[in-house]
């Protein structure tokens, strides 16, 4: 009992001490990666425009970063915009970090298509892809955008540095709201 608490005291202290040497995004910072993001987006398949330009609210990871303490997993900070500005800041982990071969980083961006969808996401503190909102994956290459289901009120796309991510599993994503 003694020795585990002193490894959890250690780990704390790891903790923080890393904690320190990372700062986190400002607004302007997260603004300014979102909307680099979604150009990059728009160049790998400009057949989202369409979606991005229908979304009631369009949520951006432009930086996803891979968690190497324990199984691993990825962290990423993200503007919500709406009519095309930032009116809420979120963060996002996973059990996955979903970076193809050879890439250096990735992305995310999901789409609330519906007001309905957009309004419960925001009255929803912790939620989960999955437990409070199914998310139907974009499949796009150039300008053709393919839906599982053309209605869906919440879609989701991924990408890297290298390209869009096929098979994109954000089952679990965990999405809350930060103060920023």
């Amino acid at each position: 009992m003694k020795g585990e608490r002193g490894l959890v005291g250690l780990l704390v202290l790891a903790w923080m001490l890393s904690a320190s040497v990372v700062q986190a995004d400002s607004r302007e910072q997260i603004e300014s990666k979102s909307g680099a993001a979604l150009g990059e987006l728009r160049e790998f398949a400009p057949g989202v425009e369409n979606l991005l330009r229908d979304a009631r609210g369009v949520l951006v990871f432009p930086d996803l970063v891979r968690m190497g303490f324990g199984t691993g997993g990825q962290y990423g900070e993200g503007a919500l915009l709406v009519g095309g500005e930032a009116v809420a800041y979120y963060a996002t982990t996973s059990a996955r970090h979903e970076l193809p071969q050879g890439a250096l980083r990735s992305a995310k961006v999901i789409l609330f298509m519906t007001d309905d969808a957009l309004v419960s996401f925001r009255n929803t503190v912790n939620w989960q892809v999955g437990v409070n909102g199914e998310v139907d994956l974009v499949q796009a290459e150039g300008k053709t955008v393919r839906l599982a289901r053309a209605e869906h009120p919440v879609l989701a796309l991924g990408f890297s540095d290298l390209g869009l991510i096929q098979g994109l599993d954000l089952k679990g994503n965990m999405i809350n709201r930060i103060a920023r």
